[in-house]
């Protein structure tokens, strides 16, 4: 459904990104921020869903910097090279190239984004550096202790209960901080969402999921 495209950064580095487009004209547009095991399977595959519902999708390579096309999969080996790539690249130059896929999508509408893992700490951080209309975490790693500054557009944040990465007190960190924000905890593990790994919990994944679609209505379209 989706194809390979290059995008150019400002400050002229240029990723790799996978697209996917709705049939007819979008609703608005999403950046899809991957996980530590690069734009794989499963983050293609939230893209081509997300054009299924009428938005315009882009997923930028944020390993590209340090090494073009990693597409890894979930074993223990996996784990280990994706959390070294997160590690050498950090978070402040993906905004860079994250802010890149929110300005190529500008045609489509308003612009929001979606993260998982460190994807979702990427987008609770990209709504205070990126221009964007609204933003979604899915178990962000180091949330809540990113707190301040507040976020510049609306955000979405959901946790899971039984997560080995995410220490069950940061859900009502973030919620103390504030109140008013959406924040959904559920009784799964880190990863609910993914379909490929054993922590996929598919109820969950349907009742976040549609949260989160019910979200990127109200602010993008």
């Amino acid at each position: 459904m989706g194809q390979t495209v290059e995008l150019i950064a400002n400050d002229g580095h240029k990723l790799s990104a996978y697209t996917a487009d709705p049939v007819g004209s979008a609703k608005g547009g999403i950046v899809v921020i991957q996980e530590i095991f690069g734009v794989n399977i499963h983050i293609k595959d939230v893209c081509d869903r997300l054009a299924e519902q009428g938005y315009s999708v882009i997923a930028p390579a944020l390993f590209d910097r340090i090494k073009p096309g990693v597409d890894l999969g979930y074993s223990e080996d996996d784990l280990g090279q994706g959390f070294g790539y997160m590690q050498e690249v950090g978070n402040e130059i993906p905004m860079i190239d994250i802010q890149a896929a929110a300005i190529a999508l500008k045609g489509s509408g308003k612009v929001g984004a979606i993260g998982f893992c460190w994807g979702g700490q990427l987008a609770w951080l990209a709504s205070k550096n990126v221009d964007l209309d609204c933003s979604v975490g899915y178990y962000g790693v180091a949330i809540h202790d990113t707190l301040q500054p507040p976020p510049l557009c609306p955000v979405l944040l959901h946790f899971a209960d039984n997560d080995t990465f995410v220490p069950p007190e940061a859900a009502d960190k973030v919620r103390e901080e504030y109140p008013e924000m959406p924040i959904y905890s559920y009784p799964a593990n880190h990863g609910f969402n993914c379909d490929l790994r054993d922590d996929y919990n598919k109820d969950c994944a349907t009742k976040a999921m549609g949260r989160t679609l019910t979200f990127f209505e109200t602010h993008l379209v």
